[in-house]
């Protein structure tokens, strides 16, 4: 693998060889009003196959802080999307997890918009500018209330905010055609699951596929992000190391 110590500026993580850890900056405030805590205790991870399971992960605890971006680093293969899936409430029919969730100090369940979480792939339209792509998803995901000027306005915003604005008008490109870099279409997935404002966000190896330069600016805007828009943003993300 290369080294790509830009990243490691961004984050100030730490490498490990085996399980998945997590890594914390530091934070000079512990009030939660404006964010999310989370904290897991004893989670479990099993793959169920006929009547036999296979634990993945055993027994983890830690907790994720408003204003700060956590990365859970290992190699491939240790449950690094396991332990982000469990904790994002996403996992597949033939995984069970057991596990103790609080939020805020609470065991509850998190209301619309107040979470998001962006995959390895992106699912863009090839033909679409960057400009229509976020557009068009704020018609989607915005309430009917708002009107189409601030949907337009969070959507500008939203694409300055990771550093798209010199790209607004091409096209989002792919199978031979020229369009965004790798980069510019990891930031832009990311764009769309910002729009609604959550204070929580999932990012399953956002820098997966990415060259050095590419993964350095992907990683600079989502570190951005844990305080924007007036909200503490907790930030979880799964990193191969």
């Amino acid at each position: 693998m290369h080294d790509r110590p830009e990243i490691e500026a961004v984050l100030e993580m730490e490498s490990i060889n085996s399980t998945p850890r997590i890594h914390t900056g530091k934070s000079s405030s512990t009030n939660t009003e404006d964010g999310v805590f989370l904290t897991w205790k004893d989670l479990w991870v099993t793959v169920v196959n006929g009547k036999n399971g296979r634990p993945i992960l055993q027994g983890l605890i830690g907790f994720a802080r408003p204003g700060e971006l956590l990365a859970i680093m290992g190699p491939s293969g240790c449950g690094k999307s396991a332990l982000l899936n469990a904790l994002a409430g996403i996992l597949d029919p033939h995984t069970r997890k057991a596990v103790d969730i609080i939020i805020n100090g609470h065991k509850q369940t998190m209301a619309y918009g107040t979470s998001a979480y962006i995959t390895q792939d992106e699912a863009l339209i090839h033909t679409l500018i960057i400009t229509e792509v976020v557009y068009y998803s704020t018609q989607l995901r915005l309430p009917n209330t708002m009107s189409r000027s601030k949907k337009k306005q969070r959507a500008e915003t939203t694409i300055r905010e990771m550093g798209l604005q010199d790209a607004m008008n091409t096209r989002v490109g792919g199978w031979g055609n020229n369009g965004l870099s790798g980069g510019e279409k990891r930031r832009l997935s990311i764009c769309i699951e910002i729009l609604t404002l959550p204070k929580l966000l999932f990012l399953d190896e956002p820098t997966s596929g990415l060259d050095s330069a590419s993964s350095y600016h992907v990683m600079r805007s989502i570190a951005s992000l844990k305080r924007r828009d007036g909200i503490r943003r907790t930030i979880i993300a799964s990193m191969y190391n």
